[in-house]
């Protein structure tokens, strides 16, 4: 275990950080690509093999700019605050490729802020987490980039949707309240064989559209195909917004049990 590594461990973080922001992670060469797939890094100097935290912006698809999740700053982590394009100037199909080849990016160059490859958490609330889903449990997205997505550390998706999202929906012609599950919804693609898999809503009385009941769904559907990593959590009390901050702290545990399994 690195020096920094022991340090995280024992909930004392390093002191010193930067944020490197617009950096273009893309190959695609038409112009609302080239505004608009650009990532933020948070990182702390001298760090080596720390967890890498990568985030994807909320809005339903269709808004939101990147963000670093403000929440888990100063605490000896590499987080990244992704864009991607919207709906409806492009299909989902072409936002999942754009999140899939942000992810690719991060594998390939984070080790030179100081993150670990072999670390690299992705998440993201509500179109975020939907978005952290798909990569999850579809692996054709990643494929494309030459990624495994079981090369993952941890998927923890915030309030994301467990059916196709009711954006794509709208796309098709579909009203929000009525459920589809096809090729975009995460539930159509459940499976025994991902990394450990953390789903964080807030209470199902105030999140949106159902948003809870769906990721108890999908929970009980990944633990009985074989998946013993799924993990459910319903924030009492806090509604789809309100759930983000108690959603990290949630995240944050399950980080540091990963790096210390044998701690309580």
């Amino acid at each position: 275990m690195t020096t920094l590594s022991l340090l995280m461990t024992l909930g004392i973080w390093a002191q010193s950080y930067k944020q490197e922001n617009d950096i273009s992670y893309t190959t695609k060469t038409d112009a609302y690509s080239k505004e608009r797939l650009k990532l933020d890094v948070y990182y702390p100097e001298g760090a080596n093999d720390v967890p890498v935290v990568v985030w994807f912006h909320g809005g339903g698809l269709e808004q939101g700019e990147k963000e670093i999740p403000w929440k888990l700053k100063e605490k000896g982590m590499v987080l990244v605050g992704v864009n991607y394009r919207l709906l409806p100037k492009v299909t989902v199909r072409e936002t999942l490729d754009d999140a899939a080849e942000a992810v690719a990016w991060v594998f390939r160059h984070i080790d030179k802020y100081g993150g670990d490859p072999k670390k690299i958490v992705v998440t993201g609330h509500s179109a975020g987490g939907y978005i952290s889903m798909m990569l999850c449990l579809n692996k054709a997205w990643l494929k494309t980039y030459d990624i495994d997505a079981d090369a993952v550390w941890l998927y923890a998706p915030f309030s994301g949707q467990a059916i196709t999202h009711y954006n794509v929906r709208k796309m098709q012609g579909i009203p929000p309240l009525q459920p589809t599950i096809d090729e975009y919804a995460p539930l159509y693609w459940v499976r025994p064989d991902c990394p450990p898999f953390v789903l964080i809503c807030g209470d199902r009385e105030l999140e949106l559209f159902g948003r809870y009941d769906e990721n108890q769904y999908l929970a009980r559907m990944m633990k009985l195909v074989g998946h013993q990593q799924t993990y459910l959590y319903e924030i009492d009390g806090h509604g789809h917004g309100g759930m983000i901050e108690p959603g990290y702290h949630i995240l944050e545990t399950h980080i540091k049990k990963m790096l210390d399994p044998k701690k309580p």
